[in-house]
């Protein structure tokens, strides 16, 4: 880092876009959703998360992360969402984390993030563009909802956390639902989910293939695609019996998010689990590096 200056790299997983520090010297801290670094010309730096994600007045993300040393794996995630929130994990943001820590020369792909261990395989690379395939959370939980108290909108679905708090609905005409309004009503009203909320995602199978979009709570809007949304919709699509490809005893499952597709597989689980061995595989694109 250059005496003065605070730097950020900006990556997008299927335009959730994010801005990454490399903290593996302990020089960001976070408190509060300010972050705050001691320089090298000896100089103390402060901005809050929100005004750095805000796309106006800021850099403009969905949201940032710290990638910070671990003594156990190759590095420890951490993140945060556009208003500053954290303590969650974010499939896109962990595949772009990743592709982040090659381009920083870490070999070591296993990490920490606020639900567990993680590690990843990075498939190809062309350029800017990595296609990062990331191991998530086993899933052994799942609750069906035919309504939802507190709110208007329909709202039947599944609850599920997948390393982070959601739930799906599955609806027809996908491209011209109200994702927002709907959603923002779920995430806030339905009594069921509350106090924490949920991020709401709503799927459409018609044509074979998944389409998913979702609203983000942190963000408070619509995001062009969401890694922990499109595993919870595929686990409910696969308990609502919604047929995958099988390959040698793996599911798997085509996602098309707002403009990228992605695809997650799994092993259906045995005894209480739903679904184990469950990895999240999509595009990380280095967008640019950040100076302030």
């Amino acid at each position: 880092m250059k005496p003065g200056v605070m730097t950020f790299y900006k990556y997008q997983g299927a335009g959730n876009d994010f801005l990454i520090a490399d903290n593996r010297d302990g020089h960001v801290r976070e408190r509060e959703g300010v972050l705050t670094a001691c320089l090298p010309d000896g100089s103390l730096w402060n901005k809050s998360i929100a005004d750095l994600c805000d796309r106006r007045y800021g850099i403009g993300a969905d949201g940032l992360m710290l990638l910070e040393s671990s003594r156990e794996y190759g590095f420890r995630m951490r993140y945060f969402n556009s208003d500053g929130s954290g303590g969650m994990m974010c499939g896109n943001g962990g595949r772009c984390i990743v592709a982040f820590a090659a381009d920083m020369g870490i070999e070591n792909y296993d990490f920490a993030a606020s639900d567990g261990f993680h590690t990843a395989q990075i498939l190809s690379h062309d350029g800017r563009e990595r296609i990062v395939r990331l191991k998530m959370k086993d899933i052994s939980e799942i609750v069906r909802y035919d309504v939802l108290k507190g709110v208007s909108v329909p709202s039947d679905g599944y609850f599920l956390d997948t390393g982070t708090r959601h739930f799906v609905r599955f609806v027809d005409d996908l491209d011209a639902y109200d994702v927002v309004g709907e959603g923002r009503e779920i995430r806030f009203g339905a009594e069921a989910l509350q106090p924490l909320g949920v991020n709401v995602n709503f799927v459409d199978s018609a044509d074979g293939k998944l389409k998913i979009r979702t609203y983000e709570k942190g963000v408070e809007n619509e995001t062009y695609a969401c890694g922990t949304g499109i595993v919870a919709g595929c686990i409910a699509a696969y308990v609502s019996g919604i047929q995958a490809e099988c390959v040698d005893g793996r599911l798997s499952y085509e996602v098309q998010a707002r403009r990228d597709c992605l695809i997650v597989d799994f092993i259906p689980g045995s005894g209480s689990a739903i679904a184990e061995d469950l990895w999240l595989t999509g595009p990380a694109v280095y967008v640019a590096e950040v100076t302030l």
